[in-house]
């Protein structure tokens, strides 16, 4: 039976997409570098920001060691880090949570953003 060239591109487009869709955490480990001055994936060690480490899928404003902003408090009624969330929040946190503490201005480029996210999810497997 010859296959159509239209079901082998039907087949194709329906084929999951490459490692990079869900992010490089190597990648991701390099460009959290921009985040250790105030944040730890690996360790779970407060510094001016909280610590990251297991942050997917934890509540927002969990971290009982920390004193979160109370706009980051109110914010996280109800909410968990999921990739979603991150993702929003890493673009533009100042514009997501007004009043946060967090001074950074925000991920620009979409690739760095998937790829912390990878990162924080398995800071392993960033290879440091």
């Amino acid at each position: 039976m010859k296959t159509s060239p239209i079901l082998m591109l039907l087949a194709l487009a329906a084929a999951p997409l490459p490692a990079l869709a869900d992010g490089d955490p190597v990648a991701g480990a390099k460009a959290f570098k921009a985040c250790q001055a105030c944040h730890i994936a690996i360790e779970a060690k407060n510094k001016v920001g909280p610590h990251l480490q297991g942050i997917v899928g934890r509540p927002v404003a969990s971290i009982a060691d920390y004193k979160y902003s109370p706009a980051m408090t109110e914010f996280g009624q109800g909410k968990v880090w999921d990739e979603a969330t991150l993702s929003t929040y890493l673009k533009a946190p100042k514009a997501v949570v007004k009043g946060t503490k967090m001074a950074y201005a925000g991920v620009k480029k979409d690739e760095d953003l998937v790829n912390i996210i990878a990162y924080l999810k398995d800071p392993s497997a960033g290879g440091q």
